[in-house]
């Protein structure tokens, strides 16, 4: 097996250390029977090989030293060197040819060559007490091995933007041995997508499930530009109790050639539900298997493919620990209905013998 690379279907149990929050999160939900796009992690390994066979890490502690976190002008310059430097550090051969043999196996996997997404994934993701995000670069509608090697690039040098630069400085949190993976997986068309939180953050209800969904890719929500339709479900008995249908005027699609585009929603579905009520209830499933899987309150990220049938084509994109309201109290037990997914997931705790 390769130190480099590590498929999110492997048998090997995932580490943080080496895949980061978000390739590990998929890794365990892949092992868990979870929906997951098929994908693999460059892990932390292929970035420290690229900042410790060379002078890197040694010039970018250089750089670093004695930055005034309060200039930002002087840390948008020094940051913008970092990226730089790592964007044209030459990247050893055996990271290289490990992580173009995965991607390989990924488009065999796939039948042949498909969009993929590329993600950052930093080991200083989702602490308990900060968020990160948003921070790192994420890449969509990728194609090629080349273009997938420059977004690794990419990622790997967002992880020194001005802005994650400043946050690390503001939480206490040290570059000393910061480190970061990387994401590529296979690139899901989706119809919708949006997020779901198992606990209704306006309130810290555990017994709520609440969703926000829109058409097309789910950046316009992320940045604001759309309002999403929000529905809150009840978590024992998986009814709908509430929504807002809101009009949703612009979405993001693929265009066919690697890349999206924004475009006008047509008149009947600006305000129309972008879920139905079975599409729902199978989101708050898939949410509440994750919670159950990890065993604290979750921010799921999911989108239903419109390249597969009804039953099948809704999937998880990343699952997270929710970072405020979690850490106020124990979580509280609830009936399952024992989903496929959930068992397989029980399952997969008691063979690890802890939570994960």
């Amino acid at each position: 097996m390769s130190i480099y690379t590590f498929p999110f279907d492997s048998s090997e149990t995932p580490e943080h250390e080496r895949l980061g929050g978000k390739c590990t999160s998929l890794a365990i939900m892949t092992s868990a029977g979870a929906p997951v796009p098929p994908g693999f992690a460059i892990t932390t390994d292929a970035f420290d090989a690229v900042m410790n066979q060379t002078t890197l890490r040694e010039h970018i502690a250089r750089v670093l030293d004695g930055l005034d976190h309060d200039d930002v002008a002087e840390v948008d310059t020094r940051a913008a060197h970092i990226r730089e430097l790592i964007l044209t550090q030459a990247v050893p051969d055996d990271v290289r040819d490990d992580t173009i043999a995965a991607y390989d196996a990924l488009m065999t996997v796939c039948g042949g060559e498909v969009p993929v997404a590329v993600r950052s994934s930093a080991t200083a993701e989702d602490l308990p007490d900060a968020s990160f995000a948003g921070q790192q670069d994420t890449y969509l509608w990728i194609t090629g091995q080349q273009n997938v090697l420059q977004r690794v690039r990419e990622c790997w040098a967002s992880l020194y933007t001005a802005r994650a630069i400043t946050y690390r400085a503001a939480n206490g949190i040290s570059d000393e041995g910061l480190s970061m993976a990387v994401a590529v997986q296979k690139m899901v068309n989706s119809r919708t997508s949006g997020v779901a939180m198992t606990i209704d953050p306006k309130n810290g209800d555990r017994s709520k499930i609440v969703i926000d969904s829109s058409w097309g890719l789910g950046e316009l929500v992320v940045s604001g530009e759309v309002t999403p339709d929000n529905f809150l479900i009840d978590k024992v008995l998986l009814h709908v109790i509430d929504r807002i249908i809101s009009d949703k005027h612009e979405e993001l699609v693929p265009t066919g050639h690697g890349t999206v585009a924004r475009r006008e929603v047509e008149a009947e579905r600006r305000n129309s539900p972008s879920l139905s009520d079975e599409e729902l209830i199978a989101v708050a499933r898939l949410a509440k298997s994750a919670e159950k899987h990890y065993g604290s309150v979750q921010d799921v990220e999911w989108a239903i493919d419109a390249d597969l049938p009804p039953g099948q084509n809704v999937l998880l994109l990343q699952s997270r620990p929710e970072t405020v309201w979690s850490q106020k109290e124990t979580p509280v037990n609830y009936t399952s209905g024992g989903s496929g997914i959930e068992a397989i997931t029980r399952s997969l705790l008691a063979q690890m013998g802890t939570r994960t």
